[in-house]
């Protein structure tokens, strides 16, 4: 099995609404991204996933997240902006790629050292 991976950052901010309704105050968050492929074929040339591909992905992914409030943000509509959120969220735009899609693992989001979140892909359909 062969497992690669790409990474980006960007800087966003959000306020989570909390479990009693109320929201936190507004905050930001130097994100890290960090994307996960894993396969038991490579591909003719050898290589799982185009790695130029995969990153330039994600670089478009995390660019529309990219100094925003991520409250507002159209790809989190209707989502309170918790870290598990923006990892599916990023998983679910990274799979809409079909030349990655297949290979597609794993996101791995963390908004600050030693916090983050793992969306891991299950059924696609």
């Amino acid at each position: 099995m062969y497992e690669v991976s790409v990474e980006a950052q960007f800087s966003a901010a959000h306020r989570l609404r909390l479990a009693d309704g109320t929201l936190e105050p507004p905050h930001g968050h130097d994100w890290h991204v960090t994307v996960v492929f894993a396969g038991a074929q490579l591909d003719p040339i050898g290589v799982l996933v185009d790695f130029i591909a995969a990153e330039a992905r994600l670089r478009s992914v995390v660019g529309e997240l990219h100094h925003t409030d991520l409250n507002a943000c159209p790809a989190m509509r209707g989502l309170n902006p918790s870290a598990e959120h923006v990892a599916r969220v990023i998983y679910e735009q990274m799979a809409a790629d079909p030349q990655l899609a297949e290979a597609l693992q794993r996101v791995r989001v963390s908004e600050a050292p030693g916090c983050a979140a793992t969306y891991i892909g299950g059924e696609r359909g």
